[in-house]
């Protein structure tokens, strides 16, 4: 038994584990905010809608498109310089953050604009006539009514996020991607790679439930 704990390194895959959950954490609470206002805009700056504006709907589309085509790989190597004058470095946790969040609120901030576009807009035409301002319009309408698909696209995302963490492990942001390389592959450990890969598939399937029970809290269809 004692083997087995030494072979499979539990603090350190302990410490990987926690890097994971950390690195999870922040990167899909910051992608959600941001992804919220990046598809909000991209809806209300869209044709027909309340802030219609040609010019502000391609900047925030091209920036979007851009940067949720950038495999996630490239997209690491291409922050180095900014992440080191960010954060100080391009090693830990801290380090992946900047890469995480810009790799993923393009690519919610378009679930976002599509769950948007599924609204009624009779319902936004409604609220008009009523006098409700904009700003009651995004925050009591258009947010509430698309609100499980807004969950349900988080979840989405912050799995693809458990899978970015992976990946950005193995330039050195730590976790359980840079555990299962160093210490499985280099380190000729198959039972580490193999435990390593269990607890993401944990990760993913716990984010899936949660997601779903939410989801399914919310939408009173």
């Amino acid at each position: 038994m004692n083997e087995w704990l030494e072979l499979l390194k539990w603090e350190d895959l302990l410490a990987a584990t926690i890097e994971t959950l950390y690195m999870t954490v922040i990167s899909v609470f910051i992608t959600f905010v941001l992804g919220l206002i990046l598809g909000l805009l991209l809806f209300l700056t869209g044709k027909g809608n309340m802030w219609e504006n040609r010019f502000i709907n391609l900047i925030i589309a091209t920036f979007v498109n851009i940067f949720r085509s950038i495999p996630f790989i490239i997209l690491i190597v291409l922050l180095i310089p900014f992440t080191k004058a960010l954060v100080g470095s391009m090693l830990g946790a801290n380090a992946a953050l900047p890469a995480l969040i810009i790799g993923s609120a393009p690519f919610y901030a378009r679930m976002v604009e599509i769950a948007l576009r599924e609204i009624d807009k009779g319902v936004i035409e409604a609220s008009h006539s009523m006098g409700a301002s904009n700003f009651e319009i995004i925050f009591k309408v258009l947010i509430p009514e698309a609100l499980p698909a807004l969950i349900s696209g988080i979840t989405v995302t912050a799995i693809a996020l458990v899978s970015y963490t992976a990946m950005a492990g193995v330039i050195g942001a730590g976790g359980l991607g840079n555990f299962a390389y160093l210490e499985g592959f280099q380190g000729n450990n198959t039972l580490l790679t193999f435990v390593a890969t269990v607890l993401i598939l944990i990760i993913v399937f716990i984010i899936q439930i949660i997601g779903d029970v939410f989801t399914k809290i919310i939408d009173k269809r």
